[in-house]
């Protein structure tokens, strides 16, 4: 998997956020069955930056704590069967699937650490975590699909003993 990271802002988060993203990315991709080598773009930002992007792109006018950008709209949740059949799904130079963008505010990450009562750590691969599936297909708009991705998330997390 290749990870192209970028953070920005003066918050940091007070652990190797690239290290973190790369082993809770493989974990998810590894859990929905992604049988590609994969590339996946991250951005570290503030509250600021996140909500001028959740204005622009999904027409709500706040910060949230991620925003997750696929590059492919796949049929049904972790389905990669057409993708070698689009144009554009892969990387012309390594071959890899082209999973999308995420941004995640940093502030976030540690309000809502507080608020829930567990480590910055965990909540920053949650939300990777989250995001990734995002990337992956999988929504949380219907209650099935909501307990479909809640379960991947708390097996993904578990399997690397990022618990709360």
């Amino acid at each position: 998997m290749t990870l192209y990271y970028e953070e920005e802002g003066d918050v940091r988060l007070g652990l190797d956020c690239e290290a973190l993203a790369i082993l809770v990315s493989e974990a998810a991709l590894g859990a929905v069955g992604c049988p590609y080598e994969t590339e996946l773009n991250m951005l570290l930002t503030g509250d600021e930056e996140i909500h001028k992007m959740n204005r622009e792109f999904r027409g709500i006018d706040r910060a949230t704590d991620v925003l997750s950008f696929p590059a492919a709209d796949l049929p049904q949740p972790g389905d990669f069967s057409y993708v070698e059949e689009q144009a554009g799904c892969f990387d012309p130079d390594s071959g890899e699937l082209l999973l999308g963008d995420i941004v995640i505010s940093k502030e976030r990450v540690r309000a809502q650490a507080e608020e829930y009562g567990h480590s910055v750590r965990r909540e920053f691969a949650f939300l990777v975590a989250h995001s990734v599936l995002h990337l992956c297909g999988h929504d949380h708009m219907e209650e099935e699909e909501r307990l479909q991705m809640e379960s991947l998330q708390e097996k993904i997390l578990k399997e690397l003993d990022i618990t709360r």
